[in-house]
């Protein structure tokens, strides 16, 4: 990645960037920023995204892998949406201890997903889920903290774009996974909050299997100049609905052969 864009060329951009993270700064979300740009126009989307990464970098935050969301079609009908997206990871994103701080987040939201970590680049323009299955050091359970800072969650496939995709945190599990003849398609996955079961899917419910998702990740970022490289984390979707999470909540997700991972939301007042 490069330098920001000039802000003088790109007012629209700036102003989507400089709304979204007042909104995570101060903990109070913003109006959609779709307002500011056509219908649909995701190219844009994307530019403010990557106007707020390079600015994020620029600041010394690390980045530490890209998450692919919208996935599932349980969630796509959750939030009215019809394809996937990407965004960046930071390494500060990763919670420490399996616990989320009070008042860190906005409105936040979990989900269960399969992650891949790398050991090669994926450079290729048209990647298959074969040249993934050979780039992938290790798969890992884990829980992705959805967040909006647009309020209320009233978000188009543009709003989310350019708010990173809706990132939030992330929790990996512990105990790495070799792929070897693993069918990720097959898996099964349940996620319990507080042990009650509160969301259910499979891998065949990730663009058909979580390796194709990450191929159509590494395709697209290929094709624009900005390929999957050695050693990032790859957060590969949803494997089923995603459920709203509140203070003083505990979440475990069951992914059939690949493991378990949980993670806890402090309640409010409690010392971190």
């Amino acid at each position: 990645m490069t330098s920001p864009p000039d802000s003088t060329a790109l007012t629209p951009v700036v102003q989507a960037a400089d709304a979204l993270e007042r909104a995570a700064r101060t903990l109070m979300p913003c109006p959609p920023v779709r307002t500011l740009f056509d219908e649909g126009d995701i190219d844009s989307a994307y530019a403010v995204q990557r106007f707020t990464v390079l600015r994020a970098l620029a600041e010394g935050r690390r980045s530490s892998g890209r998450k692919i969301g919208l996935t599932s079609p349980a969630v796509q009908r959750q939030l009215g949406v019809d394809q996937p997206d990407f965004g960046t990871l930071f390494a500060d994103m990763a919670v420490p201890g399996g616990v989320v701080p009070a008042g860190l987040l906005l409105q936040p939201k979990v989900e269960a997903e399969v992650a891949l970590v790398l050991e090669r680049d994926l450079p290729q323009h048209i990647c298959t889920p074969r040249d993934v299955l050979r780039a992938v050091a290790y798969a890992l359970p884990a829980l992705e903290i959805v967040d909006s800072r647009v309020k209320d969650w009233d978000i188009s496939i543009v709003d989310t774009v350019a708010d990173n995709a809706s990132c939030g945190l992330y929790v990996l599990g512990d105990r790495p996974v070799p792929l070897g003849a693993l069918d990720l398609s097959t898996v099964t996955m349940t996620l319990e909050r507080s042990g009650a079961t509160v969301s259910r899917g499979t891998g065949a419910d990730c663009l058909g299997s979580p390796l194709a998702a990450a191929a159509w990740l590494a395709s697209t970022l290929a094709r624009r100049g900005d390929p999957l490289r050695a050693g990032e984390t790859l957060l590969t979707g949803a494997l089923g609905p995603m459920v709203p999470a509140a203070p003083g909540d505990a979440f475990e997700a069951h992914i059939s052969h690949v493991g378990s991972v949980r993670v806890r939301f402090a309640a409010e007042g409690e010392s971190r």
